[in-house]
């Protein structure tokens, strides 16, 4: 076997081992939910495991503890310091927390109480402000429900963020 051959088959090898290693996915199981009144479906963020954190958050008024997921093109977005363009999802997970067991100085969570969640899209949300599109289903009793409020709620008080695209987290840089 020349060395041409054995070049293009290690070219061949590395190529599909990194294919591989970068397609590796995460489904979440989320229920058939859907907001009554935008429509927006639980399962537009099946894939939220996959996003990458941008931040967190601690509400001292819920005690809970809330981890900011981007999908990447959010991502990009958020890291380049640019707006966020259509396809945007932005997710919020709130979740309780307690004193750890065997080291009570820290706190760890406990329940996922809510997932949130903004989807950027001009053509379903071209009438709000930032054509941002918003979700929230609450856990209680082992079950996510809609939030019976509806969205307008999320509307006027991410209106106070319009400065920030109407976004309240900025990105917790590392550097």
């Amino acid at each position: 076997m020349n060395k041409s051959k054995i070049i293009y088959i290690l070219l061949v090898a590395v190529f599909v081992s990194c294919k591989n290693n970068n397609q590796y996915q995460l489904i979440s199981t989320v229920p058939e939910l859907e907001m009554p009144n935008n429509h927006i479906k639980f399962n537009e963020i099946k894939d939220y495991k996959n996003y990458k954190i941008v931040a967190t958050h601690f509400r001292t008024d819920k005690n809970e503890l809330r981890y900011i997921l981007a999908n990447n093109i959010a991502f990009k977005a958020y890291n380049e310091k640019t707006s966020f363009p259509n396809g945007s999802k932005i997710v919020k997970i709130g979740w309780n927390v307690i004193k750890m067991p065997n080291f009570q100085a820290a706190l760890e969570t406990k329940d996922i109480q809510r997932i949130e969640f903004m989807i950027k899209d001009k053509n379903r949300f071209m009438k709000n402000p930032g054509n941002w599109g918003y979700a929230r289903f609450v856990k209680k009793d082992g079950k996510y429900k809609p939030w019976k409020n509806g969205t307008n709620s999320c509307i006027s008080c991410h209106n106070l963020a319009k400065e920030n695209g109407f976004l309240f987290t900025k990105i917790q840089d590392l550097q």
